[in-house]
């Protein structure tokens, strides 16, 4: 049965920045782009270096939509769904995020 899992305040994430949380036993990327509420939530695992990565990666602006560089090998991964750019075979997982009443950011927990 998934639940919201808490990962921090969302004063806590600076605008234009991404973190990494550890929600069940997967390591999630969460980056809020603007100074606003949208946040969203992929698999922090660049699949193309096995490194647990992609929350320092590069938020960028391609054709409408918002993606993240991979800090290593450059790969991009679109925040609304995890899909690469490069290869499709390659995309990641994304996941449910949301800011609560009080300010808190939660994801969805896989399980």
């Amino acid at each position: 049965m998934s639940q919201w899992i808490t990962i921090c305040k969302l004063d806590d994430i600076l605008p234009e920045t991404g973190v990494c949380a550890l929600v069940g036993q997967e390591h999630v990327a969460i980056f809020r782009p603007y100074d606003n509420q949208e946040l969203f939530a992929i698999s922090n695992i660049d699949p193309f270096a096995h490194a647990s990565v992609l929350s320092r990666g590069i938020i960028a602006e391609h054709e409408n939509d918002l993606w993240v560089a991979s800090p290593l090998k450059k790969q991009r991964f679109r925040l609304r769904d995890g899909y690469c750019l490069e290869d499709e075979h390659y995309s990641v997982k994304h996941y449910d995020v949301k800011v609560t009443e009080d300010g808190f950011v939660q994801v969805k927990s896989p399980n």
